[in-house]
């Protein structure tokens, strides 16, 4: 018999337990032993709960039992979930987790600490949900040098996007539907301005590049700009508005950025609809893959909680977690150093007079109408390609033009 803890009898700490109650039997099976919570650590009370018994307020309850080996932190934060986190891998437990801010701000300490007392720290439901991806990447892809990855790694924010693109409703709605529905928070900030995303791909890139990628580094921009007239001109160019995170690798450096991004229909992330999140993973041996399903959820979670445990039980005795390198030196590429397009609208006084300078400021640029917006005050257009310096070079001779009133937005186009 293999006991866990559980710490934090939220969303997906009770489905944890769920899920290894639910399923004891095929779970005992695939692990080679029986798996049960023998504790579940919350400050908070739940009379109602059916694992009401298993509850403790009493930290020493689940530290001080060398009856539990392994240990489930769903707490959240980088708070309590740290120090409890360091707790039981200094007291010999394992440590499974879906805490992606923890993951991504302390990782390499705790991957250290666990290394060095032949434990294993593993996190494959911080990033993607249920969507299997950090043990494919650690280990399936270990044989390719990974050169880049792309994804849709947010599902609020999909969702929102999607329903304004479908059903033309604006930011602000389609918000509310998604916190109605359960998909967003009362708080929705981490989601809508990027920072969930970040996380995610600075942990995605520091097992692909086996470096640590500090997600405080990060370029990062959210989805509330976007407007419907926004998805309107995507459409005129065959395109969709995502918010896209990526990262690559050039030349021993590493570039990452989270931002809506305009995707051609034709690109396998432009279909990756409502919740669901989808990651493209670039390899020298493999080219493409993808990986997609649910990116959030309760028991999609918890599921990969409990295979992170089922790994832990089966190869006990071995050590599964690897170290991230930090880096000797800024490892990040400077942003303004990168080349892409972008989309750009501004408002204006006069257009033919707008058109000009505008053309001046960036050479020759593609001009987007869409047949269903007639606006006589604005013009849209993409850049030639250029790197982020020449780019904000460009919009700042736009500023106190006459012909010109504002910058409306910019959005990056997605070339790969």
């Amino acid at each position: 018999m293999v006991y866990t803890a559980v710490l934090g009898y939220g969303v997906v700490g009770s489905g944890v337990v769920e899920v290894i109650n639910k399923n004891r039997d095929s779970i005992s099976m695939r692990a080679g032993d029986e798996i049960a919570v023998k504790k579940i650590l919350d400050i908070r009370d739940f009379p109602d709960s059916p694992d009401k018994e298993l509850l403790t307020k009493n930290a020493e309850d689940v530290f001080g039992d060398d009856s539990i080996s392994v240990v489930v932190e769903t707490i959240g934060g980088i708070g309590v979930a740290y120090q409890f986190t360091k707790r039981a891998l200094e007291a010999g437990k394992h440590v499974v987790t879906s805490n992606k801010e923890l993951v991504a701000t302390h990782g390499p300490e705790l991957l250290k600490l666990a290394k060095e007392k032949g434990l294993s720290y593993l996190f494959e439901a911080s990033v993607g949900g249920g969507i299997p991806i950090i043990r494919p990447l650690g280990q399936c892809l270990a044989a390719n040098e990974i050169s880049g990855i792309t994804g849709i790694l947010n599902g609020t924010t999909n969702y929102i996007l999607t329903q304004m693109r479908r059903e033309g409703k604006d930011f602000s709605e389609a918000l509310k539907e998604a916190q109605l529905n359960g998909y967003a928070e009362a708080d929705p900030t981490a989601d809508v301005e990027g920072h969930d995303a970040c996380r995610k791909i600075a942990i995605l890139s520091s097992i692909a590049y086996n470096e640590y990628v500090d997600y405080r580094k990060i370029q990062t921009q959210g989805i509330t700009k976007i407007s419907l007239t926004d998805m309107q001109y995507a459409e005129a160019m065959d395109s969709v508005i995502k918010l896209v995170a990526m990262s690559r690798k050039q030349e021993g450096r590493i570039y990452a950025r989270v931002s809506p991004a305009i995707v051609r229909k034709e690109h396998p992330l432009a279909n990756v609809e409502d919740v669901f999140n989808a990651i493209v993973v670039s390899g020298n041996a493999l080219g493409d893959a993808m990986f997609y399903g649910r990116g959030a959820g309760k028991l999609p979670t918890a599921s990969a909680v409990v295979a992170d445990v089922i790994d832990i039980v089966r190869h006990a005795g071995s050590n599964s977690a690897n170290t991230w390198k930090m880096p000797e030196k800024d490892n990040m590429m400077d942003p303004q150093e990168v080349n892409g397009r972008y989309f750009v609208r501004i408002r204006v006084r006069n257009q033919e007079e707008a058109a000009r300078v505008v053309n001046s400021a960036f050479g020759d640029v593609s001009w987007v109408k869409a047949n269903n917006i007639n606006l006589e005050d604005e013009l849209a257009f993409t850049t030639p390609r250029a790197t982020e310096k020449v780019l904000e070079q460009g919009l700042s001779k736009l500023k106190g033009i006459g012909s010109i009133r504002e910058t409306v937005n910019v959005i990056k186009l997605l070339e790969d």
